[in-house]
């Protein structure tokens, strides 16, 4: 595994830097004011490494939220790419480490689909993972996909607000995720926060439907106000297709409504991104 920092330099060559995390001042989207951000890229030299790491942090992540709060919270991604790395979750060698009872599972966007479609975010979790490990109904919340948009957004943040709390002063989260899944598509979009859609500037509201256009289909997805509000941020990207555009989202200028990757930067918490090879090709050659 490589480890390089994300600033405004990455060497030509992959360099081993252990531990070490690279620290932006970017400005926070909520309030205007600069603000350092730390981030740490970890880049493996195959989909099977990937996988497995990021299981493993995953698994850190649980123990030490149950340890501290008797009760973790993690927000899932859907799409390709965490679908090996659920089932991986839900082998016997990795689901003995979890104690499932004290997890509860999000979802960090829906399609507008019902819950039995292939097209279905909670369905490929429930094939890969939840039907594999002994958690408990009532800790699984779901989107609600085959309801209006509108009213299953607004349902699902009333959920969130009931379950995190809310701060009497501004509105936020009293307490954030412990944990949320993101993945990145090839036009730099992460959860549903597709490039122009209005989701990715917003600053009040925790969940939003919206109609997006490339994909012609109505999506529900939680909103920067609630994922950088997390203690813990996981990207996991793989595949050379998404080369050009993660060094564009990680080196490129800040232009989160062309790539909506970049808004994701957690107040307080940790960004991880873990990447394959194949992923960090045009970072690993970048000149600096």
């Amino acid at each position: 595994m490589t480890r390089l920092p994300i600033g405004r330099n990455v060497p030509r060559k992959p360099r081993v830097v252990g531990g070490v995390k690279g620290h932006n001042i970017k400005r926070n989207y909520l309030t205007g004011k600069p603000r350092p951000v730390a981030r740490e890229l970890q880049i493996f030299p195959d989909g099977e490494k990937l996988i497995q790491a990021a299981a493993e942090h995953i698994i850190k992540i649980t123990s030490q939220g149950i340890a501290e709060n008797g009760r973790v919270a993690i927000a899932l991604s859907g799409g390709s790419t965490p679908r090996p790395l659920y089932t991986l979750l839900a082998s016997e060698a990795y689901s003995q480490s979890v104690d499932w009872p004290k997890v509860h599972l999000f979802w960090g966007d829906e399609r507008c689909v019902p819950p039995d479609s292939p097209e279905s975010n909670y369905r490929m979790a429930r094939e890969t993972l939840l039907n594999a490990v002994r958690i408990p109904a009532s800790n699984v919340h779901r989107i609600h996909g085959e309801e209006n948009p509108e009213k299953a957004a607004a349902a699902y943040e009333e959920e969130l607000r009931t379950f995190f709390g809310v701060n009497a002063t501004d509105g936020s989260l009293r307490q954030g995720f412990d944990l949320i899944l993101l993945g990145m598509g090839d036009n730099g979009h992460t959860a549903s926060l597709f490039p122009g859609s209005p989701a990715v500037n917003e600053k009040k509201r925790w969940v939003m439907a919206q109609y997006v256009e490339v994909v012609s289909m109505w999506r529900i997805t939680l909103t920067p106000v609630v994922i950088n509000s997390a203690k813990d941020i996981l990207f996991i990207v793989s595949g050379a297709e998404k080369a050009e555009r993660l060094h564009d989202v990680l080196k490129g200028p800040f232009q989160p409504e062309v790539l909506p990757a970049q808004i994701i930067k957690p107040a307080r918490g940790r960004l991880l991104w873990l990447v394959d090879k194949a992923a960090a090709g045009r970072l690993e050659r970048f000149p600096g």
